[in-house]
């Protein structure tokens, strides 16, 4: 959560957009910036529960693929109505599926069940499997740009190697996207450090609703 603060932070610097795949070294939940914590908790026994930058809902992270989107200020996306960027962030998912033989729908509407369950129920543009949520996403638009924080529970046999490779070279096919290794600098290195022992840590952020 500390990085991709931190990535948002420094998109005017950057000046261009960053993927970011990552992965949990233990099973975790992260849940919507504004949810209050008592119900986050009683909700899942997965632990540590901690607070996103971003909206949404409670989101497990015992077996999910997750990744981070950041756009500068000025780049389309970040001009783009929230429902709309929601809208593009999975058809890109779903065109990636389909690159290796696995066929998903996006949601027409929405599913009202499990309120405040990212996974429970399905809202429109989710990404469905067989009938089955399994791709969603948070969003934070600031002045410096736009974070996408997104989880997918992949069906089973997914690679995520494949996928990832696939997710990359759709954004190459569909819109000249040419990627390159981020060169990290002290100063935004230093800043996760300081997110984390100043706030993503802290139970005070976490558990301040």
């Amino acid at each position: 959560m500390a990085w991709d603060e931190a990535l948002l932070e420094a998109a005017p610097h950057l000046g261009r957009p960053v993927l970011r795949f990552y992965e949990w070294i233990g099973p975790a939940a992260t849940f919507g910036y504004f949810q209050k914590f008592n119900e986050v908790r009683r909700t899942t026994k997965l632990r540590p529960l901690i607070r996103r930058p971003t909206g949404g809902g409670l989101v497990p992270h015992d077996a999910d693929w997750t990744y981070s989107l950041v756009f500068p200020s000025g780049h389309p996306w970040h001009q783009l109505k929230a429902v709309e960027s929601y809208r593009r962030i999975h058809e890109w998912i779903q065109t990636a599926f389909g690159r290796i033989g696995t066929v998903t729908g996006l949601a027409p509407c929405c599913r009202k069940e499990g309120a405040g369950q990212c996974f429970v129920g399905a809202g429109q543009f989710d990404v469905l499997w067989q009938g089955r949520k399994i791709a969603g996403a948070a969003q934070r638009r600031t002045r410096d740009g736009l974070l996408i924080q997104g989880s997918i529970q992949p069906p089973p046999g997914s690679s995520r190697s494949e996928f990832e490779k696939a997710f990359c070279e759709t954004a190459r096919t569909q819109w000249s996207v040419e990627w390159q290794p981020l060169k990290l600098d002290t100063a935004l290195t230093e800043r996760v450090s300081e997110l984390v022992r100043g706030k993503y840590s802290q139970k005070g952020y976490n558990e301040r609703r």
